[in-house]
């Protein structure tokens, strides 16, 4: 039976909202609440769309001959203006959206009018390690679930807004850099810091055989100094050496009780090291001292209690296997490996999960000792691979190195390596004391903005950033009874910055079609059968190109940065594209606080 608030919210809520609430499965109807409905056509009811994370929308009234015909349906204005990075979540006419900060919203998907509205408040003196923004919601078993930036995940009740359980997932007893411990020569030592290794929640949570599964990020996030400007998109990030983080992790927990169910930790109590890997596994040198970083491990055994290894992405789950699959990100110190000799397991990697037990099936490990920042940090997504008129089950991550990767779902096995989709240049280079250029370098390549894969065409659509990146080495020897200082930073340069969408042939690992963009482009994709690749620009652009071609065929200004991922749903009838629009602050992209809906005009 409804409790007594729920009751007094059911009163005044129009027999509309009722029936919409209920077709949710959110409100009980014959004292039994409804789970949701089996995925259909006409819904976006998981952060990739489905369990795949393909994000292919099976929607086709809107094409390539009308969509320049594509007009605003509603418009919602959140009030809270902040970098906003969610996908929507709609099932049967109801729009769930996380908002910066960790606040939900709950909308009618065919008119924006407001349902709910959830407030969250954040733990007194908790750093946010990662900023406010928050990838999106679960819906689920007549709940809403939301991991926060200060580390708890959140069970809201569906119907109400109102609050069911709240755990906390981690504490914040990790150590986090300040600029105290940069030399006094370096300049960067007298700017502010705004971020710092830490804990919270960015990812969306995905729900599956009865549990909610999330992962904690900026275990190794590295110390950030110099606001964000917007002829730069990001300051520096320094590798400071220290025992600062800890091991990030992926856990599940009961979705009726919130209950710890498994918890896998990225970083090994043992094996942590690895096999001191001296090139990525298809033969790529990685510049190591592999001699220096074994002498060093007697001194650094506890290395692992500081690993980092955070999961930024929501994982791809194999309902066929009960695996899932994630990406860790980058270890601890963040490109400082004094204190961290070995490949740092399980790090920058692919992994493969039980999804019933936590436990390891494999991992595919892109950069061994990454000291670049090179996190897998694009959600995973599953597809068959065809190879020579076979179909292989495959798995699909775009990487910030710049190259597409497809692994064998079952082994980790890599299969294929597309051709770069940004441009490279001393890749796996070190930083050195004058300072190195390489790209891609921290920032990507593909950051986790969401790919789109067309599974029939045997292609994906990735969103890339070209953005020259200088790592520097700064050094001090010991000197007045003070030790010796050496780390390293990187910085982007004063060297032309842009975007680019590749549409990837996966079959032969060659580019289809490009399309470049004046700015980095950090959002996500969504493809429809249709014929229709969406993605959104920083500068208040949202576009629809020619799946085939990479014809700009349609485009839309907003007033502030398109940093989200576009979603399709359908309701009586109506295809609509949706997608949330408050920037990036991070690339200096404006903010703002929009969810904006479209469809064809009549």
């Amino acid at each position: 039976m409804p409790k007594p608030m729920q009751i007094k919210l059911l009163k005044f809520m129009s027999a509309k909202t009722l029936l919409l609430l209920s077709c949710l499965g959110i409100v009980a109807c014959g004292g039994i609440a409804h789970k949701p409905a089996a995925l259909t056509d006409n819904d976006w009811s998981n952060y990739g769309r489905d369990y795949t994370n393909q994000r292919m929308s099976p929607l086709t009234q809107i094409n390539p001959q009308n969509v320049k015909n594509l007009m605003l349906a509603w418009q919602f204005k959140s009030g809270v203006s902040a970098t906003f990075q969610a996908t929507p979540i709609v099932t049967n006419g109801v729009m769930v959206v996380a908002l910066p900060y960790n606040h939900v919203v709950a909308l009618d998907a065919k008119t924006g009018r407001d349902l709910w509205r959830y407030k969250h408040e954040r733990r007194a003196n908790w750093k946010m390690c990662c900023g406010p923004a928050s990838r999106g919601v679960a819906v689920s078993e007549g709940k809403v679930f939301i991991g926060t930036v200060d580390a708890r995940l959140i069970a809201l009740d569906a119907n109400t807004g109102a609050k069911v359980w709240d755990i906390d997932v981690a504490d914040d007893t990790a150590l986090t850099e300040n600029t105290s411990s940069l030399s006094k020569l370096d300049a960067k030592s007298q700017k502010e810091s705004y971020g710092g290794t830490g804990i919270g929640i960015n990812m969306a949570p995905v729900v599956y055989r009865g549990k909610v599964i999330v992962g904690v990020t900026g275990v190794g996030y590295g110390l950030h100094v110099d606001t964000p400007r917007l002829d730069a998109p990001l300051g520096a990030v320094i590798g400071v050496d220290g025992r600062y983080g800890r091991p990030g992790f992926l856990a599940a927990y009961e979705v009726k009780s919130g209950k710890r169910v498994w918890q896998f930790d990225t970083i090994p109590a043992q094996g942590w090291e690895g096999v001191f890997a001296e090139t990525t596994s298809d033969g790529i040198p990685l510049n190591r001292d592999i001699a220096a970083e074994k002498a060093n491990l007697e001194n650094n055994k506890d290395a692992w209690r500081y690993g980092g290894g955070s999961a930024w992405s929501t994982p791809a789950i194999d309902t066929k296997t009960n695996t899932l699959f994630f990406g860790t990100g980058n270890p601890s110190p963040q490109m400082n490996d004094i204190s961290r000799p070995g490949d740092n397991l399980y790090t920058v990697s692919l992994v493969a999960l039980d999804t019933e037990t936590g436990r390891i099936k494999w991992h595919y490990q892109q950069v061994p000792h990454d000291v670049w920042g090179y996190d897998l940090a694009s959600p995973p997504v599953l597809f068959d691979y065809v190879k020579d008129g076979k179909k292989i089950a495959a798995v699909g991550q775009a990487s910030k190195t710049g190259w597409y990767y497809v692994n064998d779902r079952a082994t980790g096995q890599l299969i294929m390596k597309s051709d770069a989709f940004v441009p490279q240049k001393n890749l796996f280079a070190k930083a050195t004391t004058e300072g190195t250029v390489l790209y891609p370098g921290i920032l990507g390549g593909s950051n986790w903005s969401p790919s789109a894969l067309d599974e029939s065409n045997q292609t994906s659509f990735v969103a890339g950033i070209h953005s020259p990146i200088k790592y520097t080495l700064v050094e001090e020897p010991a000197k007045n009874g003070l030790p010796a200082i050496r780390y390293a930073s990187s910085e982007p340069t004063k060297d032309p910055r842009w975007g680019v969408l590749s549409a990837i042939n996966l079959t032969t690992g060659k580019m289809r079609w490009q399309v470049k963009t004046e700015q980095p482009l950090m959002g996500g994709v969504l493809a429809t059968r249709g014929g229709l690749v969406f993605m959104g620009e920083g500068d208040g652009k949202l576009n629809a190109y020619n799946s085939n071609t990479g014809n700009l065929l349609w485009q839309a200004e907003v007033d502030a940065g398109v940093n989200a991922p576009p979603i399709s749903y359908e309701i009586d009838g109506v295809q609509y594209v949706a997608v949330v629009a408050g920037g990036n602050a991070i690339f200096g992209f404006p903010a703002g606080d929009n969810v904006l809906v479209y469809a064809l005009g009549k």
